[in-house]
C-alpha cells in the first residue's frame, strides 16, 4: 500500500504547498486507487507539514509549488516530491498512476530573501 498526497485547494491542486487549504490523501494498491480522504492543512510552521504528513505515512507529495527547505525536509523523510502539478486532483491521480507526472523541480523563492517578496 502506497499513501500519496496532494496539496489541495477544493479539489484542484494548490499552487502553492505551505497555504493550501488541506490535502487529498490516496491509498494506492498496485495502480488503484482503494480510496481517499481530504485532510486539513494544520497550520503553516516552519518545518511542520513535513513531519505531519510523514506521521500520516505519506510516500509521495504532489503540489503546484513548493519552498526549496520543505522539499529537501521531505527528501530527509524519504517522501518523494513532485512539484509543477495544476488541475483536478482526481485526474493528476489517475496521471501519476499511469506515469504521465514528472516534477518540474522547480522550487518556489518565495520565501528566500532574495527581493522577490518586496521586503
Amino acid at each position: 500500500m502506497m499513501k500519496i498526497a496532494i496539496a489541495s485547494e477544493g479539489k484542484k491542486v494548490s499552487g502553492h504547498f505551505g497555504h493550501c487549504e488541506g490535502f487529498t490523501m490516496y491509498n494506492i494498491e498496485g495502480d488503484k486507487v482503494v480510496n481517499s480522504e481530504f485532510v486539513p492543512n494544520p497550520g503553516h510552521k516552519p518545518g511542520f507539514l513535513p513531519m505531519f504528513l510523514k506521521e500520516k505515512d505519506v510516500d509521495i507529495i504532489i503540489s503546484g509549488g513548493m519552498g526549496g527547505s520543505a522539499q529537501q525536509l521531505f527528501r530527509n523523510n524519504n517522501i518523494e516530491v513532485i512539484v509543477g502539478a495544476e488541475g483536478d486532483c482526481d485526474n493528476i491521480i489517475v496521471s501519476y498512476l499511469k506515469g504521465e507526472i514528472k516534477s518540474t523541480g522547480s522550487i518556489c523563492i518565495e520565501h528566500s530573501h532574495e527581493g522577490s517578496c518586496g521586503e
